[in-house]
């Protein structure tokens, strides 16, 4: 287990700071995401011993089994391969089986290379529940932005964690390639056989690199993201992924919209119009423009609809001062 460290929302601290130096590196990177192409392989194939032989990338937390959160923070791979024996995921994946099954991290790791053709590739446990978008970027940034062979996170002790990782293609089929020829194969050889050979840069990330081992780490992980700094934001990406959405919406303006129609019409109406926006939304071509210019339309109504009712029901004098006129038309 990687040691788990609290939430910025319990200790007061910022919610960057929560992220480490991944995070901090996160929101620059993530423009470079599209620009340059990456795989990624995801093993999930361990024996799970002390979650007492339990399906462990199965295992949810949040509402989401574990291997699909890890496939969520690499959703814009090239291609994703998942060694382990296939089962259903969020959304489509290459799956790939290291000889002989079980053989080990090193084996499966040459059994994902196979099918992966990018330069770099992001090679991931499945089982990190905090693991996201921005961590994988900030890895895949600063690997391509320097000459190492890879870049790793590290925990709060400065552990090494080469399962959370973004490495350079080339060094690894050849290390992979080395130690095959050297040992016969590679079933059976630890990981660090290959990454100690490598070149790496490490970043400290202690909340993107908490695995889940035991079911004290489950635990742990399904009350971190019942913190409030964390519900909504988790919740909102399972439902995302339950519906089979892609979309990054601004959600400060939906729950304003909701908060808007909720004071100025009724409680009710609160859910009702988000659902609105939505399906307006979807008709207009189903992005985040067109979410927002929705919701802009929704405040504004709902903000005219409270107005009225703040609003003298007497209708004002005609400024000219003349009387109104009040004879019938004749017309």
């Amino acid at each position: 287990m990687t040691e788990y460290q609290p939430s910025a929302a319990a200790s007061g601290a910022p919610h960057d700071a929560a992220h480490g130096n991944a995070a901090a590196h996160g929101n620059a990177a993530h423009g470079d995401r599209q620009a340059a192409a990456y795989d990624a392989v995801v093993l999930a194939g361990g024996a799970a011993r002390r979650l007492g032989g339990a399906d462990k990338p199965a295992v949810r937390v949040g509402g989401r089994p574990l291997l699909d959160r890890v496939l969520a923070a690499c959703a814009d791979a090239g291609t994703t391969v998942v060694v382990a024996g296939p089962r259903p995921t969020a959304r489509p994946v290459t799956w790939a089986r290291e000889d002989p099954p079980g053989g080990g991290p090193l084996a499966a790791l040459d059994a994902g290379l196979r099918h992966v053709t990018a330069e770099h590739v992001v090679l991931l446990s499945a089982d990190l529940p905090f693991l996201d978008g921005r961590t994988v970027a900030a890895l895949l940034d600063t690997l391509r932005r320097g000459e190492a062979d890879g870049v790793l996170l590290t925990d709060s002790d400065g552990r090494d964690q080469p399962l959370v990782a973004a490495y350079r293609t080339p060094p690894l089929r050849r290390g992979l390639a080395a130690l095959s020829a050297a040992h016969g194969g590679t079933a059976g050889l630890p990981l660090r056989r290959l990454t100690g050979a490598l070149h790496l840069l490490r970043i400290s990330d202690p909340v993107a690199s908490f695995d889940c081992d035991t079911w004290d780490d489950i635990a742990t992980a399904r009350a971190r993201i019942r913190e409030h700094g964390h519900v909504l934001d988790e919740w909102i990406s399972a439902v995302k992924d339950e519906l089979g959405i892609d979309l990054d919406v601004d959600t400060g303006v939906l729950l304003d919209l909701a908060r808007d129609a909720a004071h100025g019409v009724a409680r009710p109406a609160a859910p009702l119009t988000t659902f609105l926006v939505g399906f307006a939304a979807a008709r207009a071509g189903g992005d985040a423009d067109a979410v927002a210019e929705a919701a802009r339309k929704a405040v504004a109504l709902a903000n005219r609809w409270a107005e009225e009712d703040t609003q003298d029901a007497t209708p004002a004098a005609p400024s000219s001062g003349a009387e109104p006129e009040t004879r019938t038309d004749a017309g």
